[in-house]
């Protein structure tokens, strides 16, 4: 039963990733999710009590994975600008990942306070490498231009998501350039 249970939670999970990455936060309804996955509507709320409350196990889930693959890649880099290479070019490359869509489609909705900290946590551990990264090049305030630099990675996966003219190659190359020379100072 309680293996059951768990296999209905993961398709719902799923179910929501799904809806995100094809039309956003308004696309994850209990409707949607039920008929997504064949459950009643009554059923949905047995596992969870709110649009939020999908969002924030999402969060819970999706969000180390997503950061640990960065995290991953920021650390095969020798160097502070590599570190701030990989960091763009890592989130980048997982705009595809359809993981990645949810937690694209999740950072850029309305969040409740619970969504909120457990992306803050999932975050905390990025932002802590690549504060690190620019100390180490000499920035005198690391900890905003990691905030602006993150700007800059979220206006390029805006742009990658909008299915833009430039191919995404063309937009990471941009993004990276960008990044590096402002974070040059």
């Amino acid at each position: 039963m309680a293996e059951h249970r768990s296999m209905q939670r993961a398709a719902l999970l799923d179910a929501a990733r799904s809806l995100l990455s094809q039309g956003g936060t308004e696309a994850l309804t209990f409707p949607a999710l039920a008929e997504r996955t064949g459950l009643a509507r009554s059923s949905v709320y047995e596992y969870f009590r709110s649009r939020a409350a999908v969002v924030e196990e999402l969060c819970a889930v999706d969000f180390p994975v997503w950061a640990a693959e960065v995290e991953a890649a920021m650390s095969q880099a020798e160097t502070p600008e590599g570190k701030v290479e990989a960091y763009v070019r890592q989130q980048l490359a997982l705009v595809g990942d359809r993981r990645h869509r949810a937690v694209v489609a999740i950072s850029a909705s309305e969040l409740d306070a619970g969504a909120r900290e457990k992306i803050r946590a999932a975050h905390g551990g990025l932002v802590a490498m690549i504060v690190e990264a620019l100390g180490d090049m000499g920035h005198d305030q690391p900890r905003m231009a990691a905030m602006l630099l993150q700007g800059i990675v979220d206006a390029a996966v805006r742009r990658i998501e909008l299915g833009a003219a430039e191919h995404p190659d063309a937009i990471t190359d941009a993004a990276v350039a960008m990044a590096l020379r402002g974070v040059r100072g």
